[in-house]
């Protein structure tokens, strides 16, 4: 008999859980060896090269993106084709990362005394700290697992997600070590959505002048209605006579409004505003405002703009101008 849709989400959820745990426990065991091997990497000029095979192999391929993503130049080396002419890829001292559950593969310890030739430092992340492998690196981290998520104990689950996290651990600790910033972070990242905002400025897509909406303290609120009608951004800066800003009106505010009045023919814009918004700055990352917006309780859609010098409001910026500004 098939099983039931609830039994396929129980099995999900103790797979997850158990990965979890199991990535956890690894977290413990962080010891001086794992600030040995981020000294290895991060005191490197040159480039690291991170080796293993069949879902090691997979783990080690991720580890190279996220290393080459955050600043730290790196290469997979397949360990069977290693020895056919792929050794060339090195230069002398490039440390090396392998990456086996077992600790007895056997590609991978043929691999040993030649990479010794090159001066290469041996980093481990094996699931068996025991293992003849893990007696022949220079510095081990312990990736070894209770049991695997998998419920027969087979599949590589538990195993594969803690060298994951134990090679994403190791890069974000060598990119803390070289102060790699969001700026170096763009350089890699020139496509997509996520390169664009960490290149873009809030000026670069804010509206200002004519084109937000705005209102004095002492407007009337059916002005104000109207000045957002006639520019629809979700919400219109409050300012003095010096533009600096006062408060924000957005359109949840005119509903709160309409909600807790029944008459609002007699309110005024500084009635209403929410005294205190989130601004942001002209010169901010794009990638700053979206986490302004969205990394919060209560997420916000539409952001004032602020002159950090001058505290003068020059305008607005909406989350749907930094999804659409590539377009």
């Amino acid at each position: 008999m098939p099983s039931s849709d609830a039994e396929w989400l129980v099995t999900a959820r103790a797979a997850m859980e158990a990965e979890a745990e199991a990535i956890a426990a690894a977290a413990k065991r962080l010891n001086s060896e794992f600030v040995r091997a981020v000294e290895a990497i991060a005191g490197h000029t040159g480039k690291i090269v991170v080796t293993g095979i069949g879902k090691s192999g997979r783990v080690a391929e991720k580890l190279v993106a996220t290393f080459s993503s955050t600043g730290t130049p790196a290469v997979f080396l397949h360990p069977a084709e290693a020895v056919h002419g792929d050794l060339g890829v090195y230069a002398p001292e490039d440390p090396t990362v392998m990456i086996s559950k077992s600790g007895t593969t056997e590609e991978l310890r043929r691999l040993v005394q030649t990479l010794r030739d090159l001066r290469s430092p041996l980093i481990g992340i094996l699931g068996n700290p025991s293992s003849p492998l893990a007696r022949e690196v220079d510095i081990l981290l312990d990736a070894s697992v209770r049991a695997e998520a998998d419920p027969h104990n087979l599949a590589p689950t538990s195993s594969a997600a803690v060298a994951m996290a134990l090679g994403d651990a190791l890069a974000l600790a060598v990119m803390r070590a070289r102060r790699f910033t969001p700026e170096k972070f763009a350089v890699f990242h020139p496509g997509g959505q996520l390169g664009y905002n960490l290149k873009k400025t809030v000026r670069d897509v804010m509206h200002c002048g004519e084109e937000a909406a705005w209102a004095a303290p002492d407007d009337p609120v059916k002005q104000v209605v109207i000045a957002m009608t006639r520019r629809p951004l979700g919400a219109a800066c409050v300012v003095d006579e010096q533009r600096r800003l006062l408060g924000i009106i957005t359109d949840g505010d005119l509903r709160r409004a309409l909600e807790a009045y029944d008459d609002i023919r007699t309110l005024r814009a500084a009635d209403i505003m929410t005294k205190t918004p989130v601004t942001i700055s002209p010169d901010a990352r794009l990638y700053e405002a979206l986490r302004l917006m969205e990394d919060r309780p209560s997420q916000i859609s539409v952001l004032a703009v602020v002159d950090p010098q001058t505290r003068c409001c020059l305008g607005l910026l909406r989350l749907h101008d930094i999804h659409q500004a590539r377009s």
